[in-house]
């Protein structure tokens, strides 16, 4: 029985689907004007273990994760760049695509951008002006009137006389009220703009999602999810926008993933103390930064550091070296054991990935067990391992692949390693032991490990 925390009820609760066995899933992307931070990739990675588990238990999922791809971020980048707004997202969407895929996050279903569905978001806002929610003003642009909507501020429990008496002055006239948020911004020089029955302009942020989840997923869907910043005012005016023009409930659960931290502060480009994800892979191995970001609970935050990342490291090594010493066998022995039943619990309690880690690792704890006592059980045990792993997409590397990684700047090739403990070996043969520990001294000084037993010599790196 799967429970999630939706953010709308502020509770945990029995997820119960428009369609049965359906899950229509909205989750709102990257505005693509710099590379991606860990920030992005800890959201990336949060829904894909959510949308690779719920596919594992049988679910039909249509997971929809947008685009941003006009902006007044991306507008300002690509004038500073001396390059035009789709020659800027285009370079930056294709290196999200790049990230992503090193980090085993798979591509949405539908990955709608904005620039495509301006036909779609002009004619939302066009059916919240009919309606009375919206109003074309003197200088172009298009409000929302948040005041009409009476529900406004319930996913974040914020009251609109509150939120009216902290409102600061507002500088623009063409407004009725301080609340009222742009849905269309009348073009500027030289900005990028589209034609419409308010005169040449462009999208507002919170528009676009609207229209792009209508497109793609109805009226109304499941769930919808994001990253932690977005609560107020994104969806709550998300909210606002859709169920004023479509008359019904927009999304039955709302998932918000943490923040990643550094120090004690979110880690953002408006900072400037991000980590692109491409920075972080040149240090670590990507399934270790995927662990990493799925070692904490999706909700919870997480904070950047390199003990963090070693501790990440030391885990994964230690699955993987219990993985490495199986050899191929019967994989179908029957197991009476509950650790498949202990993981999706533990995943069914709002995908408490911790916890199922936890699980993992009794797994790999009994596969060790195993492997010492020559039990039948080994491969079986194994392929367990790496079933319930990749239920949330880790375990899916070849372990030797993984413990030897890549060669580094300053490492020796898999080669010379390998030339170097046949050295060592002859030198033990020989019984010149003085040699032999400074071969394997040399090794370890480039981060290299041997492993010693009946069948040879192995090896991995230290990451």
């Amino acid at each position: 029985m799967l429970h999630i925390y939706n953010t709308l009820t502020n509770s945990k609760a029995l997820f119960t689907p428009i369609e049965p066995g359906k899950i229509r899933m909205y989750v709102c992307g990257v505005t693509v004007y710099d590379y991606c931070h860990i920030g992005h990739a800890r959201v990336m990675v949060a829904f894909d273990v959510i949308t690779r588990y719920l596919r594992a238990r049988g679910w039909d999922v249509d997971y929809v994760r947008n685009i941003t791809d006009v902006d007044d971020k991306i507008i300002r980048r690509a004038a500073e760049n001396g390059e035009s707004v789709g020659q800027l997202t285009e370079r930056m969407i294709a290196a999200m695509h790049e990230d992503e895929a090193r980090l085993n996050v798979l591509r949405p279903d539908q990955e709608p951008r904005a620039t495509a569905h301006i036909d779609d978001i002009i004619a939302m806002v066009q059916a919240l002006i009919d309606k009375g929610y919206a109003y074309a003003a003197e200088n172009g642009d298009v409000y929302y009137r948040v005041e009409k909507f009476e529900s406004y501020g319930r996913l974040t429990n914020k009251v609109i006389e509150d939120l009216r008496s902290g409102a600061r002055v507002e500088v623009e006239a063409a407004k009725e009220s301080p609340l009222d948020f742009v849905l269309w911004k009348a073009v500027k020089p030289g900005e990028v703009s589209w034609a419409s029955p308010w005169g040449d302009g462009r999208p507002g942020w919170h528009i676009e999602c609207s229209a792009m989840s209508k497109c793609c997923l109805g009226d109304s869907f499941d769930i919808h999810g994001g990253g932690p910043d977005l609560p107020f005012p994104h969806h709550e005016n998300e909210i606002a926008q859709s169920e004023a023009a479509n008359g019904c409930t927009y999304a039955n659960y709302w998932m918000h993933a943490g923040p990643v931290r550094m120090g004690q502060e979110k880690m953002s480009k408006s900072l400037g103390n991000f980590f692109t994800i491409r920075e972080v892979l040149k240090h670590y191995n990507p399934e270790v930064v995927r662990y990493f970001l799925s070692s904490v609970h999706y909700r919870s935050y997480i904070d950047y550091s390199e003990d963090g990342l070693k501790e990440a490291q030391s885990a994964l090594e230690r699955f993987y070296q219990a993985l490495a010493s199986v050899e191929s066998g019967d994989a179908t022995a029957a197991l009476d054991n509950t650790y498949e039943a202990r993981f999706c619990e533990a995943m069914d309690d709002d995908f408490n990935t911790p916890r199922a880690l936890a699980v993992l690792f009794e797994l790999a704890s009994e596969l060790n067990k195993a492997i010492r006592e020559g039990s039948a059980t080994v491969s079986a045990l194994a392929a367990q391992l790496k079933q319930l792993a990749g239920m949330i997409g880790l375990l899916q590397q070849e372990p030797k692949a993984f413990l030897q990684g890549e060669v580094g700047d300053n490492g020796l090739s898999a080669e010379a390693i390998e030339e170097l403990i046949e050295q060592r070996n002859q030198a033990r043969k020989d019984k010149n032991f003085a040699e032999a520990d400074r071969v394997r001294d040399l090794l370890a000084d480039n981060g290299v490990v041997l492993k010693d037993s009946r069948e040879g010599t192995g090896w991995y790196r230290e990451q």
